[in-house]
């Protein structure tokens, strides 16, 4: 092993100012369901240009949440990439929806609408009722949300953004071609709660719903209330303690200390993405002479939330698996890990039908996701930059 600082391919950056946030927090009177829960739902509105932003305790139930929002549910089905996390696949099975699996560009590893549209047509040959798809913006690259919106429209599905890559992305958020839209603030993601996910959304009912469902279905608006033996005083007045439950709804609420660190990362988010954007220009840089063994993963002119900072490696041109490969760098203390295995491969999935996708496998084939975080130093980029040139040439 490198004597080395080891290199992660991710990592949180906390501040004295986000350790205080916290501190505050647990010295008040409300730990969770506080106050801080609604300012850092407007921070995160704000800062995405959303009209409604809806705190969660994982990207994985603001995916759920925003599947069961435009009616996913047991005779229905929603096309999901093949090249993301199980999560968002499994958050279509969730609401008992059959999950149609798309191809993806082997370049960038995203939905193109001419993927989407041949997902469609295999959906509808298999007698699948669609209902939704969730073009994924994969390492904080966008997908062509208006590309993808003219196909779904024409075929009278809604769109929900898997966008747990790309808070901070330009528009990403805002909702213009979607219903919803879904982040993560795991710690290696844009802004960090430990754990915690926000779904977006332009329409104020399905924020309501969403709102509902993330606290156990309860209803809380007497106006809403349809049992009034149950809830309503003699004099119609409701109960000071009054609630119903019209569905079945999840405890995915995000506490206020996770809250008190978001509202803190959100004040350093322009600031993250400067340092990002910067770190990917080295590499961008530092890698051209490694063409055409390894290169960057197309960045495009789309918007980008600066997430991961892949790399597609010939690894038989190299005459080296990718296993070796990370081996090696391990052994320099660089860390590296693959984003992701295409979720139609699974087990789980495999078993309920497996369909070609020759780009997700060609995307998979080659990937490697590279240190990336706000605090690696640009000395510390190069070091991965040398161990990758070390690799290249004794191979070459």
């Amino acid at each position: 092993m490198s004597g080395h600082k080891f290199l992660p391919y991710g990592r949180h950056d906390i501040s004295d100012a986000d350790v205080a946030a916290v501190v505050a927090v647990l010295r008040s009177d409300a730990l969770t369901t506080g106050p801080l829960v609604e300012v850092f739902e407007q921070a995160f509105a704000s800062a995405s240009g959303a009209a409604h932003a809806i705190s969660c305790n994982s990207g994985t139930a603001a995916l759920h949440l925003a599947c069961m929002g435009v009616g996913l549910g047991p005779g229905l089905a929603a096309i999901v990439p093949s090249i993301t996390f199980v999560a968002t696949a499994n958050a279509v099975r969730m609401t008992g929806a059959e999950v149609v699996f798309a191809d993806v560009d082997s370049e960038t590893g995203l939905l193109t609408a001419a993927h989407l549209a041949a997902a469609i047509r295999r959906a509808q040959q298999q007698g699948l009722q669609l209902r939704a798809a969730m073009p994924v913006h994969l390492n904080g690259q966008s997908c062509d949300m208006q590309a993808l919106a003219q196909i779904a429209d024409a075929t009278g599905i809604d769109l929900i953004e898997d966008a747990c890559h790309a808070f901070g992305a330009p528009g990403i958020g805002a909702c213009t071609h979607s219903k919803f839209a879904c982040f993560s603030t795991h710690p290696v993601k844009a802004v960090a709660t430990g754990e915690g996910g926000v779904l977006t959304t332009s329409d104020a009912e399905l924020a309501r719903r969403a709102r509902q469902l993330r606290s156990h279905g309860l209803e809380r608006e007497a106006i809403r209330y349809k049992d009034k033996a149950l809830s309503l005083a003699a004099t119609g007045e409701p109960h000071p303690w009054s609630y119903e439950m019209h569905e079945i709804g999840w405890n995915y609420r995000m506490p206020d200390i996770l809250c008190a660190l978001g509202i803190s990362q959100i004040k350093r988010l322009a600031a993250f993405q400067a340092r990002r954007r910067e770190i990917a220009g080295l590499y961008d840089r530092e890698l051209t002479a490694l063409a055409p063994a390894l290169r960057p993963v197309p960045h495009g002119v789309a918007a980008h939330g600066w997430h991961l900072y892949p790399v597609l490696i010939d690894f038989e041109k190299l005459g080296r698996t990718r296993n070796a490969v990370m081996a090696q760098l391990r052994d320099s203390g660089i860390g590296t890990q693959v984003h992701y295995i295409p979720v139609h491969r699974q087990p789980y999935y495999n078993d309920r039908g497996r369909p070609e996708l020759p780009g997700a496998e060609a995307y998979y084939g080659r990937c490697l996701s590279l240190p990336f975080y706000t605090t690696l130093r640009d000395d510390e980029v190069q070091r991965v930059v040398t161990a990758l040139t070390n690799i290249v040439k004794a191979n070459a």
